[in-house]
């Protein structure tokens, strides 16, 4: 059964960043990874889970970790690990850590939007362009985990829904994944 309005935010960090030089988990000695947890906690969170592959480090509280260990398979492999961890949640934040410019006021309006808009999916834009975070409810869980394969996270799934509130964030962050130092 699940907990009435609890919501999971889960960190998406476990690559090994290829293009980036490092895994992005370690980017900035961790600022970036210190960056997500803290938005995801501040903007609404009651549990926080880091997902690890490529390096496994110690994170910030109030987060926990847990290991992808067939992280090198994609993205896929990563929410996978993510959605098994967050346990009995009635919403789930999906948050990547190369992300280092969304906050709380961010994590907290995609939130309110997939509370208020029925479909229990919300995704942020950013001038007109998808990103993160992505908020799905728990009854939605079980079809995100069916369309999950290789390096897509939750895109596939996403992009053949119809009820998926988008929601405008350009004017809080620049949600810009960051790909190369």
């Amino acid at each position: 059964m699940a907990k009435a309005d609890e919501v999971a935010g889960v960190v998406l960090a476990a690559g090994a960043g290829s293009r980036f030089g490092m895994p992005k988990v370690l980017a900035e000695e961790g600022v970036w990874l210190r960056r997500a947890v803290t938005a995801l906690a501040d903007g609404g969170c009651d549990e926080v889970i880091v997902v690890l592959g490529a390096a496994v480090v110690d994170v910030p509280a109030p987060a926990r970790a847990v290991v992808a260990a067939r992280w090198a398979d994609g993205m896929s492999a990563s929410v996978r690990e993510g959605l098994a961890a967050v346990g009995d949640a009635e919403w789930v934040i999906l948050h990547t850590v190369d992300t280092p410019d969304i906050g709380a006021d961010v994590i907290d309006r995609v939130l309110r939007s997939a509370r208020d808009s029925g479909s229990g999916l919300a995704r942020a834009r950013y001038h007109g362009r998808p990103g993160h975070p992505v908020v799905v409810a728990r009854r939605h869980l079980g079809a995100l985990d069916g369309a999950l394969h290789g390096d897509e996270g939750a895109r596939a799934f996403l992009g053949g829904r119809d009820d998926v509130d988008s929601v405008e964030c350009g004017d809080l962050a620049t949600g810009l994944d960051i790909d190369v130092r």
